[in-house]
């Protein structure tokens, strides 16, 4: 096997198609482990240095990458941490090509493990969906290595399962529910609104301002959330993961004005809804927020998506929606 480690950004480029290749052959097959949103997040948000591992086969067949960084924290001590940990990354991983974890996850340690290994004292792997083979193949690997481990839970992420049709799944909702979402859904059409969805051929820099706008009206909390540099990074993301299909931004409007904001992923099977936002003065009466997520999964029904994912939080409105929890855990590693 062959191993390199990454200390520049230049390795999203160097990496190109192959990164997503291996993602795509992986358990934990998600928007946030892609070449695109890990470019943008260091770009924009990320600290330290990298320290991107990549581990290939004897024919140069990349099987696996560990996109970590360092930095020292406020304890003095060293931490390694995945690429997009913690903000506003919802699911995060190591990258390993099905059927290789343990090959993978055994010179992943042997590596940081190594006498000329830059130094670190905790790997901190956060954001680890439930059912992802890191959380008890790569803790006993290190364990064996004489490497302390704790493993906790992180979050939940509520997720609707999909059936085939809109009819089917206002089933599964209790009767107030239901009787509430075809009622705003019928108030909001008398008041002759409309439903925008971003097209292919559409720039996304003025409807992301537009979002953005939208969201930081809100919530006071969201207003200090979207500060300059997170508004750049929206920007990017945008951009990027539009040119690869994988963004749907989706405007209530109402008098032709723009009065709420769906900001969604469109990845695989999976619809993920990322953020919202609205204008709870002028447009409250309306319920935009009950309105933009029903009529979200009603197009997410009808375009035959396997599943609506809420990601991280256990938020009131989505288990009214008629969400599961599903459970994200983080992993220590300590020397």
């Amino acid at each position: 096997m062959k191993i390199e480690i990454y200390t520049d950004d230049s390795v999203f480029e160097k990496l190109g198609t192959p990164w997503n290749k291996v993602l795509s052959h992986s358990v934990t097959d998600t928007i946030f482990l892609t070449r695109e949103w890990q470019s943008v997040w260091w770009r924009n948000l990320g600290t330290g240095q990298l320290r991107v591992i990549t581990i290939r086969e004897d024919d140069d067949t990349l099987i696996g990458i560990a996109p970590l960084f360092v930095e020292t924290g406020t304890d003095g001590l060293k931490h390694l941490s995945l690429v997009g940990c913690v903000d506003v990354s919802d699911y995060l991983d190591v990258l390993v090509a099905r059927g290789n974890e343990s090959r993978v996850y055994t010179a992943l340690i042997e590596t940081l493990t190594r006498a000329d290994f830059p130094a670190w004292d905790q790997l901190h792997l956060c954001t680890l969906p439930a059912d992802s083979p890191t959380n008890k193949l790569l803790a006993e690997i290190a364990q064996a290595r004489g490497l302390q481990i704790e493993t906790k839970l992180h979050a939940v992420a509520p997720i609707i399962e999909l059936p085939a049709t809109w009819d089917e799944y206002l089933a599964t909702l209790d009767k107030k529910q239901r009787h509430e979402i075809r009622r705003k859904l019928r108030r909001i059409e008398e008041a002759h609104a409309t439903w925008h969805t971003i097209g292919a051929d559409e720039a996304t820099d003025a409807p992301i301002a537009d979002f953005i706008a939208l969201h930081k009206t809100s919530r006071p909390d969201k207003h200090l959330f979207m500060d300059a540099r997170m508004q750049n990074f929206f920007i990017e993301i945008a951009r990027a993961l539009h040119t690869r299909g994988w963004l749907q931004l989706l405007f209530l409007e109402v008098e032709g004005a723009r009065a709420a904001s769906l900001l969604n992923f469109a990845y695989g099977n999976d619809i993920l809804v990322y953020n919202s936002g609205y204008d709870p003065i002028k447009y409250g009466v309306y319920s935009p927020g009950i309105v933009l997520f029903a009529r979200s999964i009603q197009d997410a029904i009808a375009a035959k998506y396997r599943r609506y994912d809420f990601l991280r939080g256990n938020e009131e409105y989505k288990y009214r929606f008629g969400a599961k929890d599903t459970q994200v855990v983080e992993l220590h590693i300590r020397r």
